[in-house]
């Protein structure tokens, strides 16, 4: 039997997921199992820019009064229900998130969450009389304040909308010994193709929400219709072009049909109850993957996943509620899957990105591009209940403003994020600046490449 002749009956009945894991070349014959030093990277990208301000609020009396002033009607707490009240749990400072939040306070308080504060894509770390000095201009990441270019920066770490490749896969480069001889993919996409996972070595590879429940992903009535237009994608799929490009694409389809029938085998399975919605859908499918890792011999991975709608010019009140809503329901449930049920708390570590904050200054219902922003890390590696890096000051043509309407100069880098994350996934030291190559140029001026946000 060839491989283009396998129906989807029988991958999802006749085969079972070690038979596939094997003839796909990704089952490792000399893995072992239960690899002792498995470690994994999830990132969350929240596509639109998040508006930091609203998620997380300073509660101190005189930060949250500027807040409020500076906020206007954009100010929580709002009709969504009280802020949800922690503290640093070293300096003792109150903070408030977002009621949306309320499923991951708990994390907070038993130490595995935490807040970077004020991050950004930065080429050199700039002060407000430098960004607003015409005379000796700095240099800035290209097209600041652009969706497309901001979404590409933050996922390749690389201050310019010209980047190939993105630090997870580079990372997942950097440590690609570690698999031995597993094939298995090494950076998956749970969203679709991804740059954060298109590396210089390993292949990514691209699953779409729901997929692990519908692998042809053809739900259409009646079922015939679904059937039909499989069969015709996986003609489509079958025929050679002739043409390099076309070929490669159609390879990343056909491996995703083929992940996505695997996680249907009793392999995959998991018992932890996600959220319907669609980031509870590509944690799920995260989840999955990362159970397979005793059958596979994989011990580094890096997964993507994204929702988006944080574009919120206009009534952002109960939108941006809603969409942080999603986010903690689906990363406490995958937290929980981590922990009670796969036993991997310390060795996967879930983090945020986004395309860059919002401006403290309202616009009408909402509120317009920023820069600097507030981002979530997770995990039992992290040095939760804390608020890392430096928290800004929230005034309007204040320290951290780049202009008058406080979009906030990054006092951290993405960069040096994303270094720690990777260190932590197992980058050595010395190949750190192969991954983060801006970083490094510029380290003196930074300060420390890494941070003290995981253990």
């Amino acid at each position: 039997m060839n491989q283009h002749s396998i129906s989807r009956r029988s991958l999802l009945k006749g085969i079972g997921a070690t038979a596939m894991l094997t003839r796909f070349g990704w089952m490792n014959a000399l893995a072992q199992q239960n690899p002792p030093d498995y470690k994994a990277l999830v990132c969350i990208f929240l596509v639109g820019g998040n508006d930091g301000h609203n998620t997380v609020v300073p509660l101190t009396q005189s930060e949250f009064n500027a807040y409020k002033s500076a906020r206007g009607t954009l100010a929580l707490p709002d009709n969504n229900g009280p802020l949800v009240q922690i503290q640093d749990q070293v300096t003792g400072t109150p903070f408030g998130l977002n009621p949306g939040l309320t499923s991951l306070a708990p994390f907070w308080n038993s130490g595995r969450l935490g807040v970077l504060a004020n991050v950004g894509m930065l080429v050199k770390p700039v002060t407000r009389a430098q960004f607003l000095d015409p005379a000796n201009p700095v240099a800035l990441p290209t097209n600041l304040f652009s969706h497309s270019d901001q979404i590409q920066q933050m996922q390749a770490a690389i201050p310019s909308s010209s980047a190939g490749t993105g630090w997870g896969a580079r990372a997942a480069d950097m440590v690609s010994g570690l698999n031995g001889g597993s094939a298995f993919p090494a950076a998956i996409s749970c969203a679709g193709p991804a740059l954060f996972c298109t590396g210089n070595i390993v292949q990514s590879a691209s699953l779409l929400p729901g997929f692990d429940l519908n692998p042809s992903g053809m739900s259409l009535w009646p079922a015939s219709a679904g059937t039909a237009r499989l069969n015709g994608l996986q003609q489509v799929l079958q025929f050679d072009s002739g043409l390099a490009l076309v070929q490669a694409a159609n390879k990343v389809r056909k491996d995703a049909l083929d992940l996505n029938a695997l996680m249907q085998g009793g392999n995959a399975q998991i018992s932890t109850v996600f959220p319907g919605e669609s980031l509870g859908a590509q944690l799920r499918q995260v989840a999955k993957l990362i159970k397979l890792r005793d059958t596979t011999g994989v011990k580094r991975q890096v997964f993507f996943c994204s929702l988006g709608g944080f574009d919120t010019h206009g009534s952002q009140a109960w939108q941006h509620w809603d969409l942080l809503t999603q986010v903690s329901t689906a990363m406490a449930a995958f937290q929980n899957c981590m922990e009670n049920e796969l036993g991997v708390a310390n060795q996967v570590t879930s983090f945020t990105l986004s395309d860059f904050g919002r401006t403290l200054q309202p616009s009408g219902s909402g509120c317009d591009h920023g820069w600097g922003n507030h981002h979530f890390i997770l995990g039992g590696a992290v040095q939760g209940g804390r608020i890392h890096g430096t928290f800004p000051t929230l005034a309007l043509g204040g320290p951290d403003d780049s202009g008058s309407r406080g979009a906030l100069i990054p006092t951290t880098s993405v960069e040096q994020y994303a270094c720690t994350l990777a260190k932590w996934l197992g980058v050595a030291d010395e190949d750190l600046p192969t991954v983060f190559g801006n970083l490094y140029q510029n380290v003196n001026l930074f300060g420390a490449p890494t941070l003290n946000f995981m253990a």
